[in-house]
């Protein structure tokens, strides 16, 4: 090597070489000092930190799918090496060039995290116009610590299965049970996760992550995106290649023609690496989360808020109903009350969305009667927009341009009885700018539920170079527009929501403060995806329901109010008509959440019984905080009448354990100190909240 840069930052270590002709190879990357890199010369030369591939070119490689052997990427010389520090912490900045593009790889560093955010940015400095076909965000040769096994056996790939009503559900397998074998020094096989559409995470979270078999050693991963996004792993060189990326050509219909003097930016990619496993790598994301979002008192304060759909009004609301649900949502505690779907149509909403004037049948006195009645029980009221669509039978949609809309072969886009709105378009804009202001201004809302229901595919072609492009443009164009209206009213508090969690990525959360997890309306089937929700999103943003039945019993209250107790509380259900002793345990539960909730904010989430599962007999989270742990402990059916917790963060440490939540409704549970381990014994369908303090053993 002509050059080796080799960089020690917050526990992370980066080794870049370049070659006596100006290869640029990315040898390592780890949160492992570099005792052994790539030093093969057939693994360097496919060490590259950078993959771009531009239309007429030589895809110069045996790589069927993959995203390998791209060109100009294989050609790319060494430029520059800037070595700075901004408000984050180290940045690093790695230029490369090749016939007229510029290249510059974006490495960001955080303080104290052991994240890095990485993006690309391709300038066309030449005369002539370049396809962009394929960029990397990320691209990492080498990242598992081989042994002798090989790959193959060396560790487990986390893939994040995600659904309307089944969120966040991680599975563990091997390389070898995903169908990757080391039958020769590279293969055409690959694992690889892709979205398409204008909802990121409708299949799987644009996130995955890699542990050593032995747990020593996690990489972790999250694609900034709110549409399409790629990532790919397999092997090369007989090692395991990593690449993340915005929207491709290949898998999302992304073509972007570089015209002379301009530059594109790819999505940017997050990667945690640590000395541990899942747990720990998720503790890092999670820190990393909380640097990147915007600052926002919410995220401070965690309010309570009742929303009347789950299991509740279902987007049926009137001032009739409202009344006795806002004096019960006040009585219990909740300090927002968001009023639903429904409150801007006579009759059936759905298709008809998109002027958002409140309906004169559901609120003959006017949405302020309810609104102001909301404010004079001491709560902030809130109302439910989707207002990036329109109705195929809304008024507007006759008066209104059909560029408004997107388009494809000509027609407009309609999913679902909905069109897409363009947020590229001036005229959109400033409907949805008049539409905030009346909401705030006009009738004093303090907080927004912002809802996405459809999936208008890979995009556009209005004014764009393909599908892709004029998707991308229009995502990003939503975030700027996003950004003003935050900037505008900065104490608003904008939830997050896509059919529950078919939007919970970190381009969006990064700006919206409180993410609505998912619209599952069994409460037993909840705490999976409650449980796992902090792999995905901070504690403290996860909004999950509780909803007590009607018809049910105290047990069913207590599990449902621990579904949310170690996150966001979005309280629901009838509480003006269940039993006083039920809704007294409603109360407790929101009272516990307001003396723990400044501990969640800064909290880190842990599994003591693993990720959990829809068939799991016991599910378990736990949220470490210092000198304090929290553990939620769910039971749902099977035979096992208790189960042993280990709690590693107890390992050497005095400990005393209480149940926090419910006071009076006991359960049996023991400590053992010596093995850190806690028996807890519950009844089918049963929840408790416990609260661990530790000390060190001399103190």
């Amino acid at each position: 090597m002509r050059q080796l840069r080799v960089i020690n930052e917050n526990n992370l270590y980066f080794v870049l070489g370049v070659t006596e002709s100006d290869d640029v190879r990315l040898l390592h990357l780890s949160s492992t000092p570099p005792d052994v890199i790539l030093k093969d010369e057939k693994q360097q030369k496919r060490a590259r930190l950078v993959e771009v591939h531009v239309t007429g070119e030589n895809q110069n490689d045996h790589h069927g799918s993959k995203h390998t052997g791209s060109m100009p990427g294989g050609r790319l010389k060494y430029k520059n090496f800037k070595d700075d520090r901004n408000q984050y912490g180290r940045k690093l900045e790695i230029t490369l060039q090749d016939d007229g593009l510029i290249v510059t790889s974006h490495l960001q560093f955080y303080d104290n995290v052991q994240v890095v955010r990485s993006w690309t940015v391709v300038e066309n400095i030449g005369g002539e116009s370049k396809g962009l076909e394929y960029i990397s965000s990320f691209a990492l040769t080498g990242i598992c610590h081989q042994r002798q096994s090989g790959w193959e056996n060396e560790g487990h790939l986390y893939i994040p299965h995600n659904t309307w009503y089944g969120e966040a559900q991680w599975k563990k397998q091997s390389m070898a049970g995903l169908g990757m074998y080391q039958v020769n020094d590279f293969s055409m096989k690959r694992v690889a996760l892709s979205s398409s559409g204008t909802w990121p995470c409708s299949e799987y979270l644009p996130m995955g992550c890699y542990e050593s078999t032995d747990g020593g050693r996690a990489i972790m991963w999250q694609i900034e995106n709110n549409g399409a996004w790629h990532w790919e792993i397999s092997d090369i060189a007989n090692q395991l290649y990593l690449q993340l990326s915005g929207p491709t050509e290949r898998e999302s219909h992304w073509w972007k023609l570089l015209r002379p003097g301009e530059a594109f930016e790819t999505a940017s990619a997050a990667i945690a690496f640590v000395n541990g496993g899942f747990d720990e790598a998720v503790g890092e994301l999670t820190k990393y989360r909380r640097k990147i979002r915007r600052n926002h008192i919410d995220n401070e304060k965690l309010p309570v808020i009742f929303n009347d759909y789950m299991n509740c009004l279902f987007g049926d609301p009137t001032t009739e109903k409202l009344i006795p649900l806002i004096d019960a949502a006040a009585e219990t505690g909740c300090e927002y009350f968001c009023i639903d779907a429904g409150w801007y149509s006579d009759g059936e909403w759905w298709d008809g969305v998109g002027e958002w004037l409140p309906s004169t049948a559901r609120f003959p006195g006017g949405i302020q009667e309810p609104l102001n009645y909301i404010r004079k029980k001491g709560m902030i009221p809130g109302l439910w927009l989707e207002l990036e669509v329109m109705g195929m039978n809304c008024p507007l949609v006759n008066v209104v341009s059909d560029e408004w809309f997107f388009k494809r072969h000509g027609k407009p886009v309609i999913d679902h009885g909905r069109y897409q709105l363009d947020f590229r378009n001036p005229e959109v804009v400033q409907h949805a700018d008049r539409v905030i202001e009346r909401l705030v201004k006009d009738y004093g809302v303090g907080y927004i539920k912002m809802d996405y229901n459809i999936d208008a595919g890979f995009g556009t072609e209005v004014g764009a170079d393909s599908f892709g492009d004029g998707l991308l443009q229009h995502n990003r164009a939503y975030l700027i527009w996003l950004d003003s209206i935050f900037d505008r009213y900065p104490d608003l508090v904008i939830e997050n929501c896509g059919s529950g969690g078919m939007r919970m990525e970190y381009s969006l959360l990064s700006r919206h403060s409180i993410q609505s997890v998912t619209d599952q309306t069994d409460y037993r089937r909840m705490a999976a995806i409650a449980a796992a929700s902090p792999s995905a999103v901070t504690p403290e943003q996860a909004a999950i329901w509780s909803y007590p039945l009607k018809e049910g019993d105290k047990e069913e209250v207590i599990f449902n109010m621990v579904n949310s107790l170690l996150l966001r509380i979005h309280q629901s259900g009838h509480l003006a008509e269940i039993s006083n002793e039920r809704l007294t345990l409603v109360k407790e539960g929101i009272s516990c959440y307001k003396e723990i909730r400044n501990d969640i904010r800064s909290s880190l989430p842990f599994w003591p019984l693993g990720l959990p599962t829809f068939t799991d007999e016991w599910i378990s989270l736990g949220l470490s905080c210092d000198y304090k742990l929290y553990l939620a402990v769910w039971r749902l059916n099977g035979t096992n009448s208790d189960v042993n917790i280990p709690i590693k963060h107890a390992y050497g440490k005095k400990s005393a354990v209480r149940c926090i939540y419910p006071q009076e409704q006991r359960c049996s549970y023991k400590w053992d100190e010596a093995n850190s381990c806690l028996n807890v014994r519950l009844e089918n369908h049963n929840a408790r909240l416990f609260e661990i303090y530790l000390s060190d053993l001399e103190g």
